[in-house]
């Protein structure tokens, strides 16, 4: 059931490419000049985004000028509603765009469409940038990056049907997130550490809940999950109906990046912009499931104003650090059934200044741990420190198909997951997601033919009296031990003479080479016999 996927192979990427976005990326990282990756972003960004949705309404407008005759009016805003396509005043076609292009006014010009998408499109309010005339963009630039942007078609069926927007969108953020380093983490998740959160708690239905969502990537990806899973699973073939979408971002640009993304794909979601601590939108939720990918050991997240809070169930968390404030208001969120995937640094499971030790016991003791996974380092363009992820569950008895899991977590050491994409970046392989998400699976579930079982070195149940013999360290490489040694078939007599006779020719060739160093210092006067 665990045994583990061969690591030398070079799998599947978790990447978005499909072919092209490589070559659009390089074209449009071309023109950016001097300008700041942070900054250009939103430059490439809304121009892609406003290309998708005057193509998609270019598609359906040619269509209804086609049926005139049977009553069609192509003017007719309600025409567009009723397909869910976005209405595309005339100054904001992509057509009137690109032919005014090379002229010095435009940027302007694509600031006036924008505000004027947002005006006839209420749920685009306040979203798209609207900022192209400021005085530091290049204009030439621009307008040669609309012409670039010109010869690919992102929004009319069949893209759609391909999801090409979806995937050019994601491949430039993750190339934006890497240009921008420490600060592009703060907005884009790896695409397969989110789908191996999602693939583990596996949310078909319900509500799906995201703290501090970034620019969405873990609601795409659920939605993607149930959309790869809707003929049964006890989703019915509803897909995405199945789920409601709530998220909070602090960052006012991100933000506007993550009502793009899902605006793009048709996803319906209610993502606040608001401080999730000190300025919670969503206080009532209580999710079916949260995915999370905080920012690690923040320190400036105004704990000295939050001493007394009703989400600190298992103690107030340290002023200088948001780990176990992140963890604490998650569960808070949860329903009675709920679970929650978050993605923490590593210190979280095991450090123990400024009562994180304590909080951590009092989360043990409670039985709301239910999984501990240890991740290779160089996963995130925001750090190259090692991350783990928690899971955490309101209930551990549920029923419906799950055993009764109280007084055991499951504990797997991924660590040597992955592969290198590049000479700084590790991805998973769907292997390896699959290989990780089946042991959880095995684990938790009474359904089903595999069955779990421990495996040396990679993953361990474990009692919470056992955990608490080890101070309530959650660190899985401590409980997993080590993998077995594979047995070469050398009978131990054998070896033991091998590897003897072996020393003995080494510690005879060291003496030969200690000989010929003393005689070469000895003939530059810096050697004496005897020395």
């Amino acid at each position: 059931m665990n045994k583990r996927a061969n690591k030398e192979k070079i799998p599947k990427n978790q990447g978005a490419t499909t072919g092209y976005e490589a070559e659009l990326w390089s074209m449009a990282n071309a023109l950016h000049g001097t300008m700041d990756a942070a900054e250009y972003k939103h430059v490439v960004l809304g121009l892609i985004f406003l290309k998708y949705i005057s193509d998609a309404f270019e598609e359906l407008h040619r269509k209804l000028e086609s049926e005139r005759d049977h009553g069609a009016d192509p003017e007719d805003r309600d025409e567009y509603a009723a397909k869910n396509v976005f209405w595309v005043p005339p100054d904001a076609r992509w057509q009137h765009i690109r032919g005014q292009a090379r002229q010095p006014m435009i940027g302007q010009l694509v600031d006036d469409a924008m505000a004027v998408l947002e005006r006839d499109n209420p749920a685009l309010k306040d979203v798209l940038p609207k900022d192209y005339a400021r005085q530091g963009l290049d204009k030439h630039r621009l307008g040669q990056l609309i012409d670039m942007i010109s010869n690919i078609r992102v929004g009319d069926k069949d893209s759609r049907s391909r999801d090409v927007l979806g995937r050019v969108y994601e491949y430039f953020l993750s190339q934006f997130a890497s240009a921008e380093g420490k600060k592009g983490g703060q907005f884009y998740t790896p695409r397969c550490v989110v789908k191996l959160l999602v693939e583990v708690i596996e949310p078909y239905k319900g509500r799906v809940y995201d703290p501090c969502c970034g620019s969405a990537g873990m609601f795409v990806q659920s939605v993607e999950f149930i959309e790869a899973h809707a003929s049964g699973n006890e989703n019915g073939g509803k897909a995405r109906n199945d789920v409601s979408i709530f998220g909070q971002e602090s960052n006012y640009t991100t933000w506007r990046l993550a009502k793009m993304n899902l605006a793009i794909r048709g996803i319906e979601a209610q993502i606040a912009h608001g401080d999730t601590f000190h300025n919670d939108r969503h206080r009532d939720l209580r999710a079916d499931f949260i995915l999370a990918n905080p920012p690690f050991n923040i320190s400036d997240w105004g704990g000295n104003r939050l001493r007394e809070d009703a989400r600190w169930k298992f103690g107030v968390p340290p002023k200088g650090n948001a780990n176990y404030a992140w963890l604490q208001h998650m569960h808070h969120h949860l329903a009675p059934n709920g679970t929650a995937g978050v993605v923490l640094a590593n210190g979280s499971m095991s450090s123990a200044q400024s009562g994180e030790g304590a909080i951590r016991r009092a989360m043990v003791e409670a039985d709301i741990v239910d999984c501990m996974i240890a991740l290779p380092g160089q996963l995130f363009y925001s750090t190259q420190i090692p991350a783990c992820l928690w899971f955490l569950a309101r209930n551990k008895n549920p029923g419906n198909g799950w055993r009764d899991r109280r007084g055991e977590v499951l504990f797997i050491d991924a660590r040597k997951h992955g592969h290198m994409v590049d000479r700084t970046r590790r991805e998973f392989a769907d292997e390896d997601i699959a290989q990780i998400a089946d042991t959880y699976h095995a684990w938790r579930s009474t359904r089903g033919t595999a069955k779990y079982v421990d495996e040396p070195g990679f993953c361990k149940s474990v009692t919470l009296e056992e955990i608490g013999r080890h101070n309530h360290v959650l660190t899985p490489g401590r409980y997993v031990g080590a993998a077995a040694a594979e047995d070469d078939g050398e009978p131990f007599d054998d070896k033991m003479k091998r590897l003897v006779a072996q020393l003995r020719g080494q510690r005879a060739e060291g003496m030969k080479l200690d000989a010929a160093i003393a005689a070469n210092l000895k003939s530059l006067g810096y050697w004496e016999d005897g020395e």
